[in-house]
């Protein structure tokens, strides 16, 4: 019966206060779930979060999703979300984010998931919901994603609308074209900020040309 309710959760992360409150008639518990976790009913994603297994989901792991379950508040942004937009040609394994606390790196059976910290005057700005089955997570809107690719890399100095139009086609291999219609409230946003202003500024500059 228990393992028929686990179906209930499909793609949000579990944690192990709750799996003890499902199994609360156990007299062992942790022994239910040590035996799920080895029958493959259960998939440890980091100490006390599980997701469940493949036969009790309808769809393939969200990978967003325990992206943010993994590690928070943090919102998928950078390369992954960059791709996820269309932004960069390249298919991105690694689910990159961005969060308001130290940065972290968290490997399991599904993946690696790197987590970059930003500002947190800078962190909620640009920040969209995205529903999957029963839940959601956040993902940076294509402007934030760029944003913050930007204000992550280290020593970056862009003197030019040209050499910023260069490093974003041969660098980050964006098409220029996907940025025709981007957001410059959110631009504006992270000028305002005051972390990498000159930065934003060519970046703005360069996306008025082309607009």
């Amino acid at each position: 019966m228990q393992d028929l309710k686990l179906s209930e959760f499909k793609n949000i992360p579990i944690h192990h206060g709750t799996l003890l409150s499902l199994l609360k008639e156990y007299q062992n518990p942790n022994d239910k779930i040590s035996r799920w976790i080895k029958a493959g009913t259960l998939i440890p994603l980091q100490r006390g979060l599980y997701l469940v297994g493949d036969l009790w989901r309808n769809s393939t792991p969200c990978l967003p999703l325990i992206a943010n379950h993994l590690y928070g508040p943090s919102c998928v942004s950078l390369d992954y979300a960059l791709s996820w937009h269309g932004i960069i040609p390249e298919k991105v394994v690694e689910i990159t984010s961005v969060t308001t606390k130290r940065s972290l790196s968290i490997e399991n059976t599904l993946g690696r998931f790197s987590y970059h910290t930003i500002a947190q005057s800078i962190y909620p700005i640009g920040i969209q919901s995205q529903s999957f089955e029963n839940g959601y997570f956040l993902l940076a809107s294509p402007e934030k994603a760029l944003c913050d690719k930007l204000l992550t890399i280290r020593n970056l100095r862009m003197t030019s609308q040209r050499s910023m139009q260069i490093f974003l086609e041969e660098d980050l291999r964006i098409d220029m074209d996907m940025l025709v219609d981007f957001d410059f409230t959110i631009i504006n946003a992270y000028i305002a900020a005051g972390i990498k202003t000159h930065l934003f500024k060519v970046l703005k500059g360069l996306l008025k040309e082309i607009a």
